[in-house]
């Protein structure tokens, strides 16, 4: 994308979690500090969760094309930004009129929370990398549902939703126009035994086109996925990577459970949701 390329030459990049991001960063540097613990939350094993934020990395900066140490907040991160400058967020919803959708699970927003208003205040450039196996209706909808303070039942932890109007949203059709010259159709998806949630695409254009895309398609066809794991549920807390305030700080006590499985012991957990292999 122009963006990415003017941002790498002449600004500054911010890569935050996500299991997206982390093959974003990839792209971007040849690697990801980290990979399987590049994440913040997740669903694993149909549970909405988070990896653990003490195993958690860093986001990733970039000025000029090279890595830079991370900083403590989020307000600090983005007071050089530019108009040059290109802040990478994935999402949990995306839908056909362009907004994108990202839960919240820490109560004041997480990242996307205290980053989205200093994007928008400032007209910085937001790209919004998505797969289409995240398509709903209207992320607008979606959003008015959730909230941490109205759910009766949550599997795993409660989420509110922030929704994104003003990205660049980055779907998988969108990468291969970007790539190719091409058309491409989300057509359907679906799937098992570890082919859930794949997508599948038709792709129109002319047929020399169409072998470049091909051969592309069966360069990254079968790349490992993460081995992420999720976080000890009895001390689990959904934290802000985005505070310097500790833990403790930013939970008093007095907040109502953030989780369904909070204070757990691992052997109490349901069988499907428990913590790690033997071999970890």
């Amino acid at each position: 994308m122009p963006e990415v390329r003017t941002a790498l030459s002449e600004g500054e990049i911010v890569v935050t979690h996500g299991s997206t991001n982390v093959y974003v960063a990839e792209e971007l540097l040849g690697c990801c500090p980290q990979r399987d613990q590049f994440l913040s939350g997740q669903m694993i094993n149909g549970v909405l969760c988070q990896t653990a934020p003490e195993e958690k990395p860093p986001i990733i900066r970039i000025i000029r094309g090279q890595p830079m140490g991370p900083k403590p907040t989020m307000e600090e991160t983005l007071r050089g930004f530019g108009a040059t400058g290109v802040f990478i967020k994935g999402a949990n919803a995306v839908d056909p009129d362009g907004n994108a959708g990202v839960f919240c699970a820490h109560p004041e927003g997480g990242t996307i929370g205290y980053a989205y208003g200093m994007i928008s205040a400032r007209g910085l450039q937001l790209i919004v990398p998505v797969g289409l196996e995240k398509l709903v209706s209207s992320v607008p909808k979606a959003a008015r549902h959730l909230g941490q303070e109205t759910l009766y039942y949550h599997s795993g932890l409660k989420v509110g939703m922030l929704t994104i109007t003003n990205g660049i949203i980055v779907t998988e059709i969108e990468a291969l126009q970007i790539l190719f010259d091409v058309t491409a159709i989300h057509v359907g998806g679906g799937g098992v035994n570890g082919s859930e949630g794949t997508v599948v695409v038709a792709i129109e254009g002319e047929q020399a086109e169409l072998d470049r895309v091909i051969k592309f398609y069966e360069g990254i066809k079968g790349e490992p996925s993460l081995n992420s794991q999720k976080a000890f549920c009895l001390n689990c807390l959904p934290t802000s990577p985005s505070l310097m305030k500790s833990k403790d700080e930013q939970f008093t006590g007095n907040e109502k459970r953030h989780c369904v499985y909070q204070g757990r012991r691992e052997d109490e957990l349901p069988d499907f949701f428990k913590r790690r292999t033997p071999a970890d």
